[in-house]
């Protein structure tokens, strides 16, 4: 068994009522893992024996900075040319399954629990090689160069072998792991896996700039979203804009963990000129 949820797909029976809890805001959106059904799949030039759900795009009103898709590769199926977009960067965790992954000529296999970055201008390709569906989440941004430092170099690791960084003065019952240096400036963003035990919490409203997208990989919890507390389990995804406030318990009776996006590490991007008139 997977420690990490995957949506099942499928259909609910004609005789169940309706009581989704889908949010979108102008501050934030909430998809519970039912609305995960076959009918809002799609489908992607260059991929074979592939579905995904798109569950974050840049629009306005919505995720500004990057792309979040959970895919579902059947065995045989993955792509030799998987983004056109030659300037994104990717990250990737599989939730369960088995893939190769091969970057710039080198080969490497994805189980569950393992992550990949992949940095711009990479050429890569991927094929799920088990004999059931590899699952994965795949986070896409156009990266964001900064004078003075090279791209990232591509990473494939595991979860298992990174310890779990605690919050200060928490006991360990808020903690996070950290797949690359929060130092390293290179990266204009993170993913990373957070963690509380039962009954931590973060204790305060988190207002700051970066935006964030969060799915539920495990467990249960409260989380608050700008005016509300909004019950969340394994399979939910939040997308929160910058300032949004945010706060969260961990009320289940096991860990709370999910994965987050963060933009990080560059400068606030500025209107050009004429935005407002020329200048003075």
């Amino acid at each position: 068994m997977s420690p990490y949820f995957s949506p099942p797909g499928g259909l609910p029976p004609q005789t169940q009522l309706m009581t989704g809890r889908a949010v979108f805001t102008e501050a934030y959106a909430f998809l519970p893992r039912g609305v995960f059904s076959d009918i809002v799949t799609s489908f992607l030039p260059g991929w074979t024996k592939t579905r995904l759900w798109v569950i974050a795009r840049p629009m306005t009103g919505f995720a500004e900075t990057f792309s979040q898709y959970v895919m579902e590769v059947s065995p045989g199926g993955g792509s030799d040319a998987p983004d056109p977009e030659t300037g994104a960067e990717h990250w990737l965790f599989f939730t369960t399954g088995l893939a190769t992954l091969t970057i710039d000529g080198e080969g490497q296999e994805l189980e569950t629990g393992s992550f990949a970055y992949i940095p711009p201008g990479c050429r890569w390709t991927l094929h799920a090689e088990g004999s059931a569906p590899a699952r994965f989440h795949w986070l896409r941004k156009l990266y964001e160069p900064a004078p003075g430092l090279a791209a990232p170099d591509p990473l494939i690791i595991a979860e298992a072998d990174i310890p779990p960084t605690p919050m200060p003065d928490t006991q360990g019952r808020w903690a996070t792991t950290r797949f690359v240096d929060p130092a390293d400036l290179r990266h204009d963003a993170h993913v990373t896996i957070v963690t509380f035990q039962p009954g931590g919490l973060i204790p305060f409203e988190e207002t700051h700039v970066m935006e964030h997208g969060l799915y539920v990989l495990e467990g249960k919890a409260v989380y608050k979203l700008n005016r509300d507390w909004v019950e969340v389990e394994a399979g939910d995804f939040m997308w929160l804009r910058a300032f949004c406030p945010q706060a969260c318990y961990a009320a289940g009776p096991g860990p709370f963990r999910y994965l987050l996006y963060k933009d990080v590490n560059r400068h606030a991007k500025l209107r050009g000129p004429g935005a407002f008139g020329p200048p003075r």
